[in-house]
């Protein structure tokens, strides 16, 4: 039986306020340990990456708050919206981002959720600096100039 693999790759959710109170200094690609009625709701695209954010516990690293919606034909085993949720990384990775992230003001962030060519649900995780107000204001300032640009420009 052939599998319509086309709505797979619509399903991109962002994490846009990470972006904009974090610096980004390191990205790392992570999968994730799901039930079945979580990779559903994934693939109807009912996530939110809002508040999440991840710890390392024991040498692993887990996603804390990512909120997945009950899958809507889910029965008695649907899944808890927030529950924890393991990622999986390689030893190396796990133990350079616990040792990036023990340096003060540093976190690990999602940014990104996607389903790859392989159906398998990533998660896009950051080591991250936390941003100051001024240059949250800067980033504003920048994003302003270049939308007044491009309006300029179109005309």
């Amino acid at each position: 039986m052939a599998r319509n693999n086309n709505h797979q790759n619509t399903v991109n959710i962002k994490n846009r306020k990470a972006t904009f109170d974090y610096e980004i200094v390191e990205t790392y690609t992570a999968g994730i340990v799901l039930t079945g009625t979580e990779i559903k709701s994934i693939r109807q695209g009912k996530v939110g990456l809002t508040d999440t954010y991840c710890m390392v516990i024991n040498n692993e690293i887990w996603a804390k708050n990512m909120y997945i919606a009950e899958y809507s034909f889910g029965s008695y085993n649907n899944h808890t919206t927030h529950r924890d949720r393991k990622l999986l990384l390689n030893r190396k990775e796990i133990r350079r981002i616990a040792r990036d992230c023990m340096q003060p003001g540093f976190s690990i962030v999602p940014l990104r959720l996607f389903i790859n060519e392989r159906g398998l649900a990533k998660l896009v995780i950051a080591l991250a600096r936390g941003k100051r107000q001024y240059d949250k204001r800067q980033s504003i300032k920048e994003r302003e100039d270049k939308r007044t640009i491009d309006r300029m420009f179109k005309q």
